[in-house]
């Protein structure tokens, strides 16, 4: 299986009302509609932690999709979960997740979220900086907590995003670290346990995740040693990766599980007796095939010998990945229309030429009112969407099992008006 999708072979499916599940959804709901299947989503945890270390233990990054069923659906498989929010921690809490089994990650976290967290029993924090420690200190004066140490640093294995490896605005310089440092020292409430190392998403393949994990355990490892310092624990990031609202399914890695034991039994070896004990970070992997997209197409028409379909979802529903030149290139098949070999743009419904989902769909030609299932969109989808943008609603979100609804949902912004002491205290 792959993560790769060639351009004009993202598959996508037209569903009518009629014909199955999805276009009962789509007709009882509108859409756009987000559906996430918990079951999909547990079959992937339970991929996932096959394919690891026995004792390795998961994070779940709750930024890839922060609905509380789907975290709960997770945490009950065993998972632990990352978060780096307020907004992070209430889907957390509202999940009933176990406060020692929440990371707090964040290159800027302020007074306020580190209170709310320690508040809520969160005792574990990544930090990024002195100042961070600091800052984490001062707040949880009286309370016990423990922090990792970020490290900056990365391979150069082709990955969807680099996050460091070169100059960045997350973690610590290794080579900074020295014996006696403060970051190691803590403090009397903040006591330094371990080191933190992200470097990357979405890597593109087995050999370039192996390559990342090797690079981040190098890491802790050699500042280990050059600090002396005690590590318990090691949180060696992830990379794990899956298409992103594209056909196909997230990859298997059949070597990762043996290569990484022979790479934590040289870098770490007290590893295996949890001296220190290694977790990953996984988000996109584990929530992306969880998800479908609903969008209906509203128009069809023809400019300048381009076709353009004109959805009701556009970067306001599905954007996160908009920056980074990730776009949807799907493909449907309608009941009763004929094929249309030539490529469509599949354009959205905001008044900005931005609003641009394909520019190269390879689309068997929907009538309008039809409805377009894209696969691959429970990770990064609604919530790092432009969902504000032009004010219109945010698409709703149904969660089921199988094909039983377990719950259906709305966000929405809500109005607070503020006096100058509801300010933000971030110091």
């Amino acid at each position: 299986m792959t993560s790769d999708s060639s351009p004009g072979e993202v598959q996508q499916w037209a569903v009518t009302a009629r014909e199955d599940f999805l276009g009962q959804l789509a007709a009882a709901y509108g859409t756009p509609l987000y559906v996430y299947d918990l079951r999909i989503a547990r079959q992937y945890a339970r991929a996932l932690q096959r394919m690891l270390p026995p004792g390795v233990e998961i994070h779940y990054s709750v930024k890839a999709n922060p609905h509380p069923l789907v975290i709960s659906a997770l945490s009950q498989l065993g998972l632990r979960v990352e978060i780096s929010s307020e907004g992070e921690l209430d889907a957390a809490l509202a999940s009933a997740v176990r406060r020692d089994h929440i990371l707090y990650t964040g290159p800027a976290k302020t007074a306020r979220e580190l209170g709310r967290a320690i508040d809520s029993g969160v005792r574990l924090f990544s930090v990024e900086s002195q100042v961070d420690r600091g800052r984490l200190a001062s707040i949880a004066s009286g309370t016990d907590v423990d922090y990792l140490i970020r490290l900056a640093s990365g391979g150069r294995a082709p990955v969807g995003l680099r996050m460091t490896g070169a100059s960045s605005q997350f973690g610590v310089d290794p080579a900074a670290l020295l014996p006696g440092s403060d970051l190691l020292n803590g403090g009397d409430s903040a006591h330094a346990v371990g080191f933190h190392v992200f470097s990357a998403t979405n890597a593109k393949d087995e050999t370039a995740l192996i390559a990342e994990f090797a690079e981040n355990i190098s890491t802790v490892s050699e500042t280990i040693k050059r600090t002396g310092f005690d590590a318990r624990l090691a949180d060696i990031g992830g990379g794990f990766g899956a298409p992103y609202a594209a056909p196909g399914l997230p990859p298997d890695y059949p070597h990762l599980r043996d290569t990484l034991i022979s790479y934590l039994d040289e870098g770490l070896p007290g590893w295996r007796s949890a001296e220190p004990s290694v977790t990953v970070e996984s988000g996109r992997y584990l929530a992306a095939a969880a998800g479908t997209l609903l969008t209906t197409v509203m128009d069809v028409k023809d400019s300048g010998g381009k076709r353009y379909l004109l959805c009701d979802a556009g970067v306001n529903v599905l954007g996160g990945m908009h920056g980074l030149g990730r776009l949807v290139n799907p493909k449907a098949q309608p009941e009763n229309q004929s094929r249309d070999s030539g490529s469509v743009v599949l354009a959205g419904p905001l008044c900005t030429p931005t609003d641009v989902i394909s520019r190269s769909a390879r689309i068997d030609r929907p009538g309008i009112g039809g409805v377009l299932a894209i696969p691959n969109a429970g990770a990064y989808g609604l919530t790092a969407s432009l969902v504000t943008f032009l004010s219109r609603p945010i698409a709703a979100e149904v969660v089921v099992e199988g094909t039983e609804v377990i719950a259906a949902r709305r966000l929405s912004v809500v109005e607070s008006h503020l006096s100058p002491d509801q300010r933000d205290e971030s110091a």
